[in-house]
């Protein structure tokens, strides 16, 4: 069974990145059209060289908090959300004017 490990793991990452691939928008491909990278990705796929080629260079990609365009479009706990939290002040304020 171990001997089959190698080439399941390059099974699973081909099939990974060709479905990231169908997944991304057209305006997140970077360096070809989405058609090339797709075809570069079942091509060779099998020596690994189109899909570490796409997770590398064929798609943007956020870094995190330290990285470029952190803070635009990222999800925050709602307890680090100020505007959930005024928000939560409001309903209080409504409340006790209510009853």
């Amino acid at each position: 069974m171990l001997r089959y490990l190698p080439f399941l793991l390059v099974l699973a990452l081909w099939i990974f990145a060709f479905v990231d691939c169908l997944n991304t928008p057209e305006e997140e491909v970077r360096g070809l059209p989405k058609v090339v990278w797709v075809i570069v990705i079942l091509l060779f796929g099998e020596v690994l060289v189109g899909p570490v080629a796409w997770l590398i260079a064929g798609k943007k990609r956020g870094f995190g908090a330290a990285g470029a365009g952190a803070g635009a479009g990222r999800w925050v706990a709602p307890d680090d959300n100020p505007e959930f939290l005024k928000s939560l002040g409001e309903d209080g304020k409504r409340r006790d004017a209510e009853g």
